[in-house]
């Protein structure tokens, strides 16, 4: 009889100890409240849209060779780019041209190149992370000038081409993003009286740049 008495009491005992954990899990207790969450208007979780107009500038470094020739022009980059976005779900698609002046230039007596300018027209498709960063793919025509100077002469061609590279861009805050950008340019052979040869452009580019978007 005491061993049944004493099953019982363990059952009861053990039926309360779940009850009151219930009781705390579904109430909870004065100690274990937490706050709602509340949201801060400052608190910045993207643009609606990427779609629309942008402008902006960018600053980088240009590095490469001329065709047929041992000089190596490299410098300095610095421009402004302007574009539209198209946005379905998260992939982004748009057109982008940029305007660049360039200090790149080498001499290998008794021949001096330099790149003064340069310009591109690309596509971009990109796909969105989280609604703030874009990674992104562009390709597109390339314009320039090359210029050859020896013995006091000098001679510029102005020439097109073809471009291809990668980026990623940041929206930090309303209507502003931050992108790093590399593109391969490449800058047609033209004939050049001074070399007696066709001389060309190839260059890499890698460019850090703010946007404002009209969003």
């Amino acid at each position: 009889m005491s061993r049944v008495v004493l099953r019982l009491v363990a059952l009861a005992a053990a039926v309360w100890t779940m009850s009151a954990q219930a009781a705390d899990f579904s109430y909870g207790s004065p100690g274990r409240y937490n706050a709602p969450v509340t949201m801060n208007r400052n608190q910045w979780f993207g643009p609606d849209s990427w779609a629309g107009p942008y402008l902006g500038g960018n600053l980088g470094y240009a590095w490469g060779s001329v065709d047929n020739n041992p000089t190596k022009p490299s410098g300095f980059v610095a421009g402004a780019q302007a574009g539209y976005n198209f946005r379905q779900d998260q992939w982004v698609f748009g057109v982008e041209g940029d305007i660049q002046a360039t200090g790149a230039d080498d001499t290998f007596a008794p021949w001096k190149f330099s790149n003064p300018w340069f310009g591109t027209l690309r596509g971009r498709a990109g796909y969105l992370l989280s609604n703030v960063i874009l990674f992104y793919g562009t390709g597109g025509l390339a314009f320039g000038d090359l210029r050859g100077e020896t013995f006091g002469l000098s001679e510029s061609h102005t020439t097109a081409g073809w471009t291809a590279g990668l980026g990623a861009e940041y929206a930090f805050a309303p209507h502003w993003s931050a992108k790093l950008e590399y593109l391969y340019v490449d800058l047609a052979n033209s004939p050049f009286s001074i070399t007696g040869v066709s001389n060309g452009y190839r260059f890499g580019t890698v460019r850090f740049g703010v946007n404002y978007h009209f969003w």
